[in-house]
């Protein structure tokens, strides 16, 4: 009944609000079959770090030393326009949070293209936003994602082990690398640590660019005792 209940007011709501195509403006859906297949899913695996090609997606000999993630996964370039419209309408105002399925779509066909490794052992963990900016969204972009995710490859997703404690300025204002790193340190803490003990996470972030945010989120988790993290983003920047 309540799946009936569900179908009936989806489908009242695509009456009364369609949803057209963000590529070719088609009616439909935000990502319709013929705009996603423009849309190039990078085969290969690279550096945390400096974002080489590493096949098996670890830090190089030389970003080792201060990398925290353990791995690197992302889906896509963000400099694809249409990636970008995805990601800009799904963060940005509008905030059309329905787009959630079809960007992960994204990283679930990365999975598929390079075999998708083994994540059963694995926990899901979105990068959090602040309480304030949380707020004015309704929603956390990356925790949409994790939870997606966590949907696909049957595992858990935790929203309340890693915190965000500080404000800080948007990373895509600040062009500086290391402007960049400095204004993330010590931005994060966590909680409820008891639920990564020696495990294996999925850090899920929506955009990579320097990876300053997610290396360290990855360096708190690890603080808090995970044995692992690798690092899951739809797009690099």
């Amino acid at each position: 009944m309540e799946t009936l209940l569900t179908n009936s007011q989806n489908f009242i709501l695509d009456i009364l609000f369609p949803k057209f195509c963000l590529g070719c403006q088609k009616e439909g859906s935000y990502l319709c079959n013929d705009c996603l297949s423009t849309i190039e899913i990078i085969e290969y695996l690279f550096c945390p770090g400096c974002q080489k090609r590493e096949d098996n997606g670890r830090p190089c000999k030389s970003c080792r030393k201060f990398i925290k993630l353990d791995r690197l996964y992302f889906a896509t370039s963000y400099q694809n326009s249409l990636v970008k419209e995805l990601i800009n309408k799904f963060k940005h105002e509008p905030l059309v949070k329905e787009l959630a399925k079809p960007i992960t779509f994204l990283i679930i066909t990365h999975f598929q293209i390079i075999e998708k490794p083994d994540f059963s052992d694995c926990s899901i963990i979105p990068v959090p936003l602040e309480k304030s900016r949380l707020k004015w969204r309704g929603f956390n972009q990356a925790e949409e994602i994790a939870k997606e995710l966590a949907n696909f490859l049957n595992i858990k997703v935790w929203t309340n082990v890693l915190v965000k404690t500080k404000r800080t300025f948007p990373q895509v204002e600040i062009e500086n690398k290391n402007k960049r790193k400095e204004n993330v340190i010590g931005i994060f803490s966590c909680q409820n640590s008891e639920k990564i003990k020696n495990k294996k996470i999925l850090l899920v972030d929506d955009v990579y660019t320097t990876g300053s945010t997610m290396n360290e989120a990855a360096k708190t988790l690890k603080e808090g005792g995970a044995r692992a993290v690798w690092g899951v983003a739809v797009a690099r920047g």
